[in-house]
Formats: C-alpha cells, structure tokens, sequence
C-alpha cells in the first residue's frame, strides 16, 4: 500500500493545481516521511489519491499514447516518473468530448528520447498517455496528472490543459527521471496505445503482462 504522501502548496504557477510532497529526488538515501515514494513493486497497488500521482509502481512502465480502455495505474505511474503526463476522465465522458482530448493529445510535440536503452525501436514519443478511469470515482470528469501534482477540470477546452501539460511533460525541473523512454515495450508486455505516442511503432514482442492487452 501507498504511504500517504503530504499535501504542499502550489508553486507551480498553474491556477488550480494540487500539490504532493516530491522531496528526496533524486534520490539522496534518506527516508523522506510525507513524500511519495518511488519503489517498484510486483501486483497491485492500493493508492491514496485518485487517480495516483506518484508512489510505488511496476517496475515495466507502460507504451504511452491514446488507450480507449483503462490502463494498469500502477504502469502509468511508471510513466509519470518519467516526465509523461496522465489525462484520465470519467468513463461516461460523452464521445464528443473525448474526441476533443484525443485531438489535444495527438496536437503536442514529439519529443526525442535521449535516453533509449538497447533494442527500442523509438526515437520520440509525446510523453502523454489518455484513458478513461475503469469506474466513475474520479474526483473530476477529466484529470492530469504529472509526479507529484495533478488538476481536476469539469471540460476538454479547459485552457489550463496546456498549461499543464507545458509545465510537466517532460521536464527537468518536475520529471524524477527526466529523459527516461515512455515506450518501446514489446507491445503484448507493455500494451498498444490506440493512437501511439511514439514516432515509430512499438515492437511486437511475444511476452505478456497481465491488464496491458
């Protein structure tokens, strides 16, 4: 289980956005109580925010991009610690609104991966994963969720979105592991988006993780 990680105020400069503890990144060998932690760990994980911001996560992380059915949390925080953005939204989301998140995600940059290990295909990725949430218990219709900090909106146009998104994707002020690949997982390990994130496809792979599909 997630240790409940500390509310901080927002410094951020982005209107409406909370705050969690992040202290201790990187990692200096100290126990931080109140921060979010950073362990991988095997099966699931009982988070205290919804949707997760940080904490203990797979050790695989997952193949951003556009997923239209909800993703392990516990790979998507793998994501987030490495500079990937996370939009959830409610489940009963009408399909126009969800249409205008795709077209948000899919209008962002790509950004090259300088830190590609040996044997990923790709060379840039939009560090953005989009899903719906698997019940309605979000906070909020549509969430963003970066390490450490997330904003609740009620719509798709809302204009803090790219101010989100400009804030934390892939930053090295916010991103614990700025620069880390979000994709090039064998596709049956570490899923296929609907819409890739990546430049170049994700390998095929042969393997498989449980709740990627």
């Amino acid at each position: 289980m997630q240790r409940p990680p500390k509310r901080v105020p927002n410094t951020t400069g982005v209107p409406g956005v909370l705050a969690w503890d992040t202290q201790g990144w990187p990692g200096d060998g100290m126990d931080h109580p109140g921060a979010l932690e950073h362990d991988h760990v095997d099966g699931p994980v009982q988070y205290t925010i919804t949707p997760p911001v940080g904490g203990p996560h797979d050790g695989i992380w997952m193949n951003a991009g556009v997923y239209t059915a909800p993703v392990p949390a516990e790979r998507a925080v793998h994501n987030m610690e490495h500079g990937a953005v996370w939009i959830t939204y409610d489940p009963r989301l009408p399909a126009s609104q969800v249409a205008v998140l795709t077209a948000f995600v899919t209008r962002q940059s790509m950004i090259p991966e300088s830190q590609q290990a040996d044997g990923i295909a790709n060379d840039a990725n939009r560090y953005l994963d989009l899903s719906p949430w698997p019940t309605n218990t979000l906070p909020s219709k549509i969430v963003l969720s970066a390490w450490g900090y997330q904003l609740r909106i009620t719509s798709p146009t809302d204009p803090r979105m790219q101010q989100f998104v400009d804030t934390f994707r892939h930053s090295p002020k916010y991103s614990p592991e700025y620069g880390a690949a979000v994709d090039g997982i064998p596709i049956q390990t570490g899923g296929r988006p609907a819409l890739d994130g990546s430049r170049r496809p994700n390998p095929p792979g042969s393997a498989s993780a449980e709740g990627m599909h």
